[in-house]
């Protein structure tokens, strides 16, 4: 009998593998962090062998922290960050470039000129999204550019492109499998969500040759299964989902109205909206959510690019901390900021803004400003951000929260936490357990080969902790109003 179902959380700064049990409780985990690299400002980039190494390495660790071997995992489930791009030989495996991050600025230029085209209202029409370095399309394009002879490789059928789950699968299985699924597929500006297929006006007008892509199913499907090579023995992969939606399905949001905010690298709120695929008006955009169903599930996003970044600006940049669990210490010293604020528009502003050109500020400083104002700062921009979005999310469905659910590693920060309930003016509930991402990508392959019964039966989650606001109105307003100032000053700092 399998013991477990394996979670492969593949992040923007680190691998993680989980192995859960058939209470949905985390038997194992292990973690490795891997390299960023900036080639020029605003540039984000991974090695995708670093990917990849740093992810079979913690797979490897979770089984052996468990005493557990392949025979005892049922399947295996992905997650993983969105958007990131990789290219690679067919033959060969091996990535033809660095992998363009989600965060990186560095198709700003071939942005612009889509939209100098008058791309962008048709562009929305059939993937939701707005033009923008964020989304895959515009990097595949970079990438085809960048590297002499790619585009005639990619017409031949040479090269395939992925998101890194895509990238992941293709790795685990040894080359034979290259698929990705509804969540990821939503995320690359090439995907007609409306349709369900790859849209050939986009690939057209990009000059993405169609032989790159993968085939796309299912969030809970048959992916394949992983070479012996690896683990000693095959196990199926039966799960895939993008990071964001994947936590959406672990924090159990699977009826319309329902949304969770995972504070992450960066902070991204999702509301599920059934089979409605609402059109934004005030930022968001619509995407496909994750499901145990063929059809098309949607939901809409506010994507904020640096939320728990901003933690590691001040512990790597800055060295103001040496962990990131000082920040809440060291915010608490103080009252308030003295009237500092931080807009971390590192590599642009996400929703609901879309500037590509804003860049980070630091205003209010005076000669009383200390250390612990700076770190207070940063962690409040981070609630700001999210208070942004819940805004648009309410313009945009009709539906005031009542309360707001969180996850992601950002959100032990107990400090974080009071301070969104105050600057929200509603309620936050954070679970007891946090790893809701890879949950839903193990319930998502768990569910699939019959490990698990049913999303109903899993109450791993369990205690949930609500965090009550505590200031007045009129504090939170003007504590607000501060903020919309600051982000007016970041705005379009980059000259063409």
């Amino acid at each position: 009998m399998s013991r477990y179902v394996m979670a492969l959380d593949q992040g923007t700064t680190s691998s993680r593998a989980l192995l859960f049990d058939e209470a949905g409780r985390v038997a194992a985990l292990s973690q490795r962090e891997f390299p960023q690299h900036f080639r020029q400002p605003g540039w984000v980039e991974h090695d995708a062998e670093e990917i990849w190494e740093s992810q079979l390495a913690a797979a490897r660790e979770a089984l052996s922290a468990a005493g557990a071997r392949a025979c005892d995992i049922a399947a295996i489930g992905i997650t993983n960050q969105r958007e990131t791009t990789v290219v690679w030989d067919r033959a060969s495996g091996e990535a033809i470039h660095p992998a363009i991050v989600w965060q990186s600025r560095q198709t700003t230029a071939i942005c612009d000129a889509l939209r100098a085209r008058g791309l962008e209202e048709e562009v929305r029409s059939r993937t939701g999204l707005l033009i923008d370095a964020y989304f895959s399309a515009t990097k595949v394009r970079f990438i085809l550019d960048a590297v002499p002879g790619a585009q005639e490789r990619a017409e031949r059928g040479e090269l395939c492109f992925g998101t890194v789950d895509t990238w992941l699968l293709s790795r685990l299985t040894c080359g034979r499998v290259h698929k990705t699924e509804y969540s990821n597929a939503a995320r690359t500006m090439l995907f007609n969500i409306f349709d369900g297929e790859w849209d050939e006006w986009l690939l057209r007008e990009l000059r993405i040759p169609r032989e790159m892509l993968p085939e796309v199913q299912g969030s809970s499907s048959d992916f394949g299964d992983v070479d012996p090579e690896w683990f000693g023995a095959s196990i199926p992969v039966a799960g895939i989902a993008g990071d964001q939606q994947a936590a959406l399905y672990g924090q159990g949001c699977v009826e319309p109205g329902m949304a969770k905010n995972t504070y992450g690298t960066g902070c991204f709120l999702l509301m599920n909206t059934g089979s409605e695929a609402p059109r934004s008006e005030n930022g968001l955009i619509t995407t496909l959510a994750a499901g145990l169903g063929g059809g098309l599930e949607y939901a809409l996003e506010g994507s904020i690019f640096v939320a728990g970044a901003a933690v590691q600006w001040l512990r790597d940049s800055l060295g103001l901390v040496t962990d990131a669990a000082e920040t809440e210490v060291a915010a608490g010293r103080v009252e308030d900021t003295g009237g500092v604020y931080l807009v971390p528009a590192f590599v642009g502003l996400g929703a609901p803004y879309w500037d590509d050109r804003a860049r980070g500020i630091l205003v209010g400083l005076t000669r009383g400003t200390t250390r612990d104002h700076l770190i207070r700062a940063t962690l409040e921009a981070i609630a700001y951000q999210t208070r942004d979005v819940v805004g648009c999310i309410a313009a945009d469905s009709g539906i005031s929260m009542q309360a707001l659910r969180v996850d992601g590693g950002a959100c032990q920060n107990d400090f974080l936490m009071q301070f969104q309930a105050d600057v929200l003016g509603f309620e936050v509930e954070r679970p007891a357990l946090l790893e809701v991402t890879a949950l839903g990508a193990a319930l998502l392959a768990g569910i699939r080969v019959g490990f698990f019964g049913d999303r109903g039966e899993i109450e791993a989650v369990g205690e949930i902790e609500t965090f009550s606001p505590r200031i007045s109105e009129d504090r939170r307003e003007t504590l607000y109003a501060g903020w919309q100032r600051a982000v007016e000053r970041s705005r379009h700092w980059i000259e063409d």
